[in-house]
């Protein structure tokens, strides 16, 4: 594992990449934690390192409070990626994660002269088209109902009142990240963006995505692939594989 800035743990390492090349920084959706992407991995070439933020308050991080505004957990994953950034960075992020992915380039950008190689966000509206609701001002039930609903959690544990317990409140931190990230104005990155949506997802549409085009003056790309909000997980081969294309510059 690797350690960020603050002296907590930021970023977990699936496999060791002795001297990588370039590194990929995988930011998770609401309610997600590093484990969701361990098979990512083994998933590319020997010279690209993956790095998946685990937040706090889940798994090894569950004793330190939850961070529920995005400009905060944005300001403390820039901080926590700066080390990493002696070699070209890559940011994936999907759902509340592609918010982060934006802001985290903006701040890589603006306040550290650091442009990424390329900005990919997944199954999330563009700063300027999100639209917050306010689950999570609601109960439990309506948390777990929209849980079941998106379909990348495995449900079942939330059944368990003692699983219950453990589970929910980072993700009403993350929900509330999603509810008060109001829209921004369409400030755009230095880097090209690459989309990614499942054509079934419940809550975002393929226009949703193209309105990332606002922001990528640098280039940008488009790609619509079978399956819901967490196409990923049915897809996770024919992503990974053109990811890798576009991260070694092969596609």
């Amino acid at each position: 594992m690797t350690t960020g800035t603050d002296g907590t743990t930021w970023f977990r390492r699936h496999s060791t990449t002795p001297a990588p090349r370039r590194r990929l920084v995988v930011l998770p959706h609401a309610g997600g934690s590093a484990s969701f992407f361990h098979a990512w991995g083994s998933a590319f070439d020997g010279a690209t390192e993956v790095l998946v933020a685990q937040y706090p308050g889940r798994q090894e991080r569950f004793n330190e409070p939850c961070v529920d505004r995005m400009d905060v957990l944005a300001d403390r994953v820039t901080a926590a990626l700066l080390p990493f950034a002696d070699v070209p960075l890559t940011l994936f992020g999907h759902s509340m994660g592609a918010s982060l992915a934006y802001e985290v380039t903006l701040r890589l950008e603006e306040r550290h002269r650091v442009t990424p190689a390329a900005l990919h966000v997944s199954s999330r509206k563009a700063p300027h088209r999100v639209t917050p609701r306010d689950l999570y001002r609601r109960g439990d039930d309506e948390l777990v109902a929209e849980l079941r609903k998106l379909g990348g959690t495995d449900t079942a544990l939330l059944d368990d009142p003692d699983i219950r317990q453990l589970v929910l409140p980072p993700v009403r931190a993350d929900f509330t990240i999603v509810g008060t990230y109001g829209p921004r104005p369409a400030t755009p990155v230095g880097c090209p963006v690459h989309t990614w949506i499942g054509d079934t997802d419940p809550n975002v549409a393929v226009r949703d995505m193209d309105a990332w085009a606002d922001v990528a003056p640098h280039g940008f790309r488009s790609r619509v692939m079978p399956g819901g909000h967490f196409y990923l997980v049915q897809q996770h081969e024919t992503l990974t594989r053109e990811l890798a294309g576009h991260l070694t510059g092969t596609t």
